[in-house]
């Protein structure tokens, strides 16, 4: 995964995070793929966007992320 330094974290744009407090950043499939991993310890909502930012990005497949057995395309 990319280092993504205090910098570059604050410029990235608030839609690059899918959880609150710009938690979970979504900027690439590395970090992407760290917020599906650590999906278990956040809220429903957030899960939702995780989930959803992961399927739009084409990580995952059959529409479920979540399982161990995903595949996932590059983005």
């Amino acid at each position: 995964m990319a280092r993504l330094n205090a910098k570059a974290r604050k410029a990235l744009p608030s839609g690059d995070f899918a959880g609150p407090n710009r938690s979970f950043p979504t900027n690439d499939e590395a970090h992407i793929r760290a917020a599906v991993r650590e999906e278990k310890f956040a809220s429903p909502a957030t899960k939702a966007r995780i989930n959803a930012r992961a399927s739009a990005a084409g990580v995952g497949g059959d529409g479920d992320v979540f399982m161990p057995h995903h595949k996932a395309t590059k983005v």
